[in-house]
């Protein structure tokens, strides 16, 4: 398993720190990415944790999947890696 996460269903507002903060309830935090629409600014309701252990990574997603963050359910992952193909 990789230590990192991809986190669905974000609300539009959600920060790095938000998403940080929420991680760190469970482990240290490597580096988050929330994906930003380049017109608008606003979060792309989707991000990325990497946790520093891989077992920290495993407990997270068993911890937050389903989590209710501002009224909507995350969906918590591992993430698949991508060779940037198309």
């Amino acid at each position: 398993m990789t230590n990192r996460i991809y986190i669905g269903n974000l609300p539009y507002q959600t920060t790095e720190g938000d998403l940080a903060a929420l991680f760190r309830r469970i482990g240290p935090v490597a580096e988050v990415l929330v994906p930003r629409d380049a017109t608008t600014g606003r979060a792309r309701g989707f991000g990325f944790v990497r946790m520093s252990d891989d077992n920290d990574a495993r407990r997270a997603i068993g911890v937050l999947d389903a989590h209710q963050l501002a009224a909507r359910r995350l969906v918590v992952r591992a993430a698949r890696e991508w060779d940037g193909g198309g």
